[in-house]
């Protein structure tokens, strides 16, 4: 209502003074209004019409009518940037007008606290809201007030972009910015009414503000990617010309379905059509990482969109992990951390695992394992038994059983606050849908272009690097080292780790985590049977071991021991027994003859020997072995059980069948108080029922009567 200046007194019971005098002396009257002007309509202040391009998707649609249908109704969207949760909301706004044109609609961009004031400014300005327009006015205060009154009528209010908690809740003593005093000392959420007469619809990326904006989560909906069917309507909409469905298919996928990814891919490739097409665009894309985030960089303009919000889904994305840095930077670090996982079944373990060192991560960028050197007899099981798919005993090598050390394990005495402080890093990413649960207890996924911004981010601090070094140097001592009960955790491992092990190191400080890495996942490989790429990736350890530590450092000689097996496996005998033999002479001079790790290279060439058919030298080495281990380990000691083992190979060819039997059953009776599920224990059952069988058939009821 327009203001009037009066030089008399006056009196009525509609009229207001201001607090302060006008020029020249005079005071200021404000006509205060008794209820609705019946001659103001109600309208709407949404900023964008209504879009010919939008692809409805009607479980939402339904969702919000529910929702937002009911008194003092209350509904959010949450979701990453980009994901079309905006335009979800300008749709059901022009939707509630078209179908009510005597509710007000009203839009609040909430991004930040001036946003959210000029927004109540624009809204106290269209309803002509008397007391406005002084130096002192709590306009925010005011449209507060009008909204609660119901002989206003109906309203919807839309709140957009609210991913800032601080915003509207700001921290204690925390110093708060906006024009008007009166209101800047009460938190901004207390300025949206629960009016029977309104209803409020939120958008955020974060579900915390969320939850806490509508009061529950039954009343917030997460917001993913568009389905196939609905993302092809999309491209079609946006490129108004038809374009062959399979390659449109194949964008699609790679764009992950994600509108502002769509949108923005469909504008450039209109922008320098006819020599960009889909196929050209899907080929670039392709091309390499480097091309790909080229791509998603760019910023092709959209009027959809708020006029401060960037139309490259990097840009978008990575205001997000801004924010989330300066909330709380051990979030940040952990989405880091993430996202050199494959995005899918990331297991919370190596999380946890990451979230315990990461104290001593933080101290120095130069991280070095300080357990790589220490004995295999203390943290590792050899992969010397071989495939349990190995039918013939000729095919087998000799096992290290060393107890496995599985650092990764939960400890019982880890300090809760430690756990406490990783769930509130996990599930700030979580509200904010960087990391969703699934349906598999302890395992997240990550949206693979949200890993992929993730890294495109990093490059911008130039911490790429330095977070490649953290992920290889927690995956290097978190790698099992091939015993059967770890199985489980190489497999989840091993899909995570491919592109760490097709990279060279890049600096010395991988020389240590990359080979260990290597060497493990080739125990492994070896334990189950993949013996070509098992000695791909012992080749490349020991390469790596060589040029770290020299050819005559134990790490080295571990390796070549292991390529020697696998060697073995493959039925390359000559050229295993030369890396044995090269093997077994650095033992000897680092540890001497009878040191434990010595023998078990004994044990390892002997094993060679008896597959080439020199059955004299084996007996006598394992002979030698026995009698040493039963000394040192006793003779139920698993090590000890190993080389019995042999021995009965050894005999059985030698035809001395009742040593050989009397063997076995030592070996099986020693074996049985270890893991009834080993492989270990399975083969041998295997090798005995195969050694009764054979004696049967050459020997009659020789074995019977055994």
């Amino acid at each position: 209502m327009a203001e009037t200046t009066f030089n008399a007194g006056i009196s009525a019971r509609n009229a207001i003074a201001a607090p302060y005098a006008a020029p020249g002396g005079t005071n200021n009257f404000y006509f205060a209004n008794d209820g609705p002007d019946p001659s103001r309509k109600p309208f709407s202040n949404v900023p964008f019409p209504p879009d010919p391009d939008f692809v409805e998707r009607p479980r939402i649609t339904e969702w919000l009518r529910d929702k937002c249908g009911r008194p003092a109704g209350r509904a959010a969207l949450v979701g990453l940037g980009g994901i079309g949760k905006s335009q979800l909301a300008v749709s059901y706004a022009h939707e509630v007008r078209q179908g009510a044109p005597d509710t007000y609609v009203f839009w609040v961009h909430a991004g930040t606290r001036e946003r959210f004031e000029e927004a109540y400014h624009a809204i106290a300005n269209g309803l002509q809201l008397p007391n406005r327009t002084g130096p002192d006015a709590d306009v925010v205060r005011l449209v507060y007030d009008w909204l609660c009154a119901e002989e206003n009528g109906k309203w919807l209010m839309i709140v957009d972009n609210a991913d800032d908690v601080n915003v509207f809740y700001p921290k204690p003593n925390a110093v708060q910015s906006g024009s008007m005093a009166s209101t800047t000392r009460q938190p901004l959420a207390s300025f949206l009414p629960q009016s029977i007469n309104g209803k409020i619809l939120v958008t955020s990326r974060s579900r915390d503000v969320a939850e806490r904006l509508t009061g529950s989560s039954w009343n917030v909906l997460s917001i993913n990617a568009m389905d196939e069917d609905q993302a092809h309507q999309l491209l079609r909409n946006k490129l108004q010309e038809a374009h062959d469905e399979e390659v449109a298919a194949e964008l699609l996928q790679a764009l992950e379905y994600m509108p502002l990814a769509i949108t923005q891919a469909a504008a450039y490739i209109l922008r320098r059509a006819p020599r960009m097409s889909p196929s050209t665009y899907l080929a670039d894309f392709r091309k390499s990482e480097k091309k790909k985030a080229s791509l998603l960089h760019r910023n092709m303009g959209d009027l959809r969109r708020d006029p401060s919000a960037s139309n490259s889904i990097v840009t978008t994305w990575q205001m997000t992990f801004d924010s989330i840095r300066q909330e709380r930077q051990s979030a940040a670090d952990l989405l880091a951390f993430l996202s050199f996982f494959n995005p899918q079944g990331i297991p919370e373990w190596i999380l946890l695992s990451y979230h315990r060192s990461k104290g001593d991560i933080s101290k120095t960028e130069t991280i070095i394992n300080n357990d790589s050197l220490r004995s295999r007899d203390d943290r590792e099981v050899d992969s010397r038994y071989g495939s349990e798919a190995d039918s013939d005993h000729d095919s087998k090598s000799v096992r290290n059983d060393s107890s496995e050390d599985d650092s990764s394990e939960d400890d019982s005495s880890e300090d809760d606050s430690e756990v406490d402080e990783f769930e509130d890093d996990l599930n700030m990413l979580r509200e904010f849908s960087l990391v969703t649960t699934t349906t598999q207890e302890g395992v997240f996924e990550m949206h693979p272009l949200v890993r992929l911004c993730t890294q495109i981010w990093l490059s911008t601090t130039e911490n790429v690097r330095k977070w490649r070094r953290i992920f290889l140097h927690v995956m290097s001592r978190e790698y099992p080292t091939g015993a059967f009960e770890t199985w489980a955790r190489c497999q989840e491992l091993s899909f995570h780790i491919q592109s760490v092990v097709n990279d060279k190191p890049e600096n010395k400080d991988d020389l240590t985590d990359f080979p260990q890495l290597l060497y493990r996942m080739g125990l492994y490989k070896t334990m189950m049977g993949k013996y070509k790429e098992a000695e791909q990736l012992i080749q490349q350890a020991l390469k790596a071991f060589e040029k770290a530590f020299g050819k005559e450092h134990v790490e080295t000689l571990w390796s070549v021991d292991c390529l020697a097996i696998v060697l073995q496996h493959q039925g390359r005998l000559e050229e295993a027994e030369l890396m044995i033999r090269r093997a077994l002479e650095g033992f000897e001079k680092a540890f001497g003859k009878e040191h434990i790790e010595t023998l078990r290279i004994v044990d390892n060439l002997s094993a060679v020997l008896y597959s080439q058919g020199k059955l004299e030298e084996a007996e006598q080495m394992f002979r030698q072995v026995i009698e040493v281990k039963e000394k040192a380990l006793g003779k139920g000691h698993r090590e000890t059980l190993h080389s019995v083992w042999w021995l009965a190979y050894v005999y059985e060819q030698q035809s001395r069948l009742e040593e050989a039997y009397e063997l076995y059953q030592r070996a099986s009776n020693g074996y049985k108080v270890f893991e009834p599920d080993d492989p270990v224990l399975k083969k041998l059952k295997k090798s005995i029922l195969s050694f009764e069988s054979s004696i049967t058939r050459r020997e009659g009821c020789w074995i019977r009567n055994q």
